[in-house]
């Protein structure tokens, strides 16, 4: 994590980011820390059924996907676990099937396109009802599944566990 932060740092003094941008990012870096390792100690409910389990992963917007490929390979020993040739979506982990991090070549690039929280017993309807209950509007994604925003306009994915 302390590589991403650096980075969005040097892009911010750049000039390549907002302070907006920079902001939202680490703000959401940084909950993505602290939900994981709440999760991953207690099994958090939020209440009414939403259990959290972990932060399953973040996707990163990137301009050049096979330098970010060859980066999270050399630095962290990941391997590409899938990808969505058609969008441009490379998905990186330590095994088959579990994705640590997602790589979009999406402009802006150097941001965090969202993060995923994987849900016990996860079903969509039932997540759906729950979570407009709550006062969310879940939307379906095309690749990604069901996301909402939080109050800062974040991507959050919201999907079973795996």
């Amino acid at each position: 994590m302390e590589a991403m932060i650096s980075k969005l740092v040097n892009r911010f003094e750049a000039g390549a980011l907002t302070r907006r941008e920079l902001i939202q990012s680490l703000a959401m870096l940084t909950a993505a820390a602290g939900a994981a390792s709440a999760a991953q100690s207690q099994g958090v409910d939020s209440g009414g059924g939403i259990q959290v389990v972990k932060i399953d992963h973040v996707s990163i917007q990137v301009s050049d996907l096979p330098r970010s490929i060859a980066f999270y390979e050399k630095m962290f020993g990941l391997k590409v676990v899938s990808e969505n040739r058609p969008e441009k979506i490379v998905r990186m982990g330590m095994e088959m099937g579990k994705t640590l991090v997602s790589l979009h070549d999406k402009a802006p690039t150097g941001l965090v396109d969202h993060f995923a929280i994987a849900v016990e017993n996860f079903t969509e309807d039932r997540l759906t009802r729950e979570l407009r209950a709550r006062g969310a509007t879940p939307q379906r994604d095309i690749d990604a599944g069901l996301h909402i925003k939080d109050p800062e306009g974040i991507n959050v994915q919201v999907q079973g566990v795996r």
